[in-house]
């Protein structure tokens, strides 16, 4: 917070210098002066740029204000989330109006700019419509990512599916949206992207998640035996939360069963590091004592006989 209070006394301190500049030029007299409209116009540049800079540096101190009470670090971080995303948009959304303003307010402080401005606000018609086509894809990006701000589909940090990878929503912008892959990638999308195309957010309403273990066996395996291990497994390690233990057959095919195993872990990250290190135990655990229960493929030869017609 200090630094913020810090960087913001030189911008502060200059736009007030220049704006008692501007008073002290405009109160001299002589007001027909071509040199004197010459430097209240500089200093009137140098007001709009140092005010800009001032409003920056607020928007930054307000930002930091108010995220220091929501700390997305913690487990249970869904409105901190919440609240970091809404502040990140709007920040980038006043930062933008506040670079729209200032480069207006230059412009109109020329004379001659602003002859021509008027001269061609007639004719600004046809020409509107055209830009306004040009840019039509850009102003639906940026009121998607605004729509995306208030609406909330996913969060900063959130847990999301997205493209055939996982991983986590790192910058929401006005125009595209950061992921995190889980491998340390970044993958970039439009905002318009997650308005048009479904996609899963594993930690919309918590962290907490449902990992699924998918284990093929031959129908001789003890399934008791096997939930036993399981719940043994699950009491051994951190990774577990406590909630989700289950175990069931979900299919019988020709040539083995289909065992479906449900373990709950606190977020994303936690549950995939539990799915395997369960998988992992539980194939440790048949092969040391049911060996014979692994997949198999049955052949019944018929010793001695022969087909009809055989020599």
């Amino acid at each position: 917070m200090r630094k913020y209070y810090l960087r913001m006394i030189l911008p502060l301190t200059l736009t007030l210098l220049f704006v008692f500049l501007e008073a002290l030029l405009r109160s001299l007299p002589n007001p027909d002066s071509v040199v004197l409209d010459f430097l209240v116009d500089q200093n009137h540049l140098f007001v709009i740029l140092f005010l800009s800079w001032t409003l920056f540096t607020v928007v930054k101190l307000a930002k930091a204000t108010i995220l220091q009470k929501y700390d997305i670090s913690t487990e249970d971080n869904l409105k901190s989330r919440k609240v970091h995303t809404q502040i990140n948009i709007l920040e980038r959304l006043i930062i933008f109006l506040i670079i729209l303003f200032a480069v207006g307010f230059i412009l109109l402080s020329f004379e001659k700019i602003r002859e021509i401005g008027l001269g061609l606000f007639a004719s600004a018609g046809l020409a509107g419509i055209i830009i306004g086509l040009a840019a039509q894809k850009a102003i639906i990006t940026v009121l998607a990512g605004l729509q995306i701000a208030f609406t909330q589909p996913f969060r900063i940090e959130d847990a999301v599916f997205v493209e055939n990878e996982w991983g986590w929503i790192e910058e929401i912008n006005l125009t595209y949206i950061v992921v995190r892959i889980w491998d340390r990638r970044r993958l970039v999308l439009p905002t318009t992207y997650f308005l048009e195309n479904p996609f899963q957010n594993w930690t919309r309403s918590s962290a907490d998640i449902i990992g699924t273990i998918f284990i093929y066996t031959d129908y001789s395996i003890p399934f008791q035996a096997l939930r036993e291990e399981l719940t043994r497994q699950l009491h051994q390690t951190d990774l577990w939360d406590g909630n989700v233990n289950v175990l069931q057959v979900t299919e019988a095919k020709e040539y083995s069963v289909e065992i479906r195993i449900l373990v709950s872990a606190r977020n994303s990250p936690t549950a995939w590091d539990l799915r395997v290190h369960i998988r992992e135990k539980l194939i440790e655990f048949i092969r040391e004592h049911y060996p014979e229960s692994f997949p198999k493929t049955r052949i019944r030869i018929d010793g001695g006989k022969q087909p009809a017609g055989g020599a």
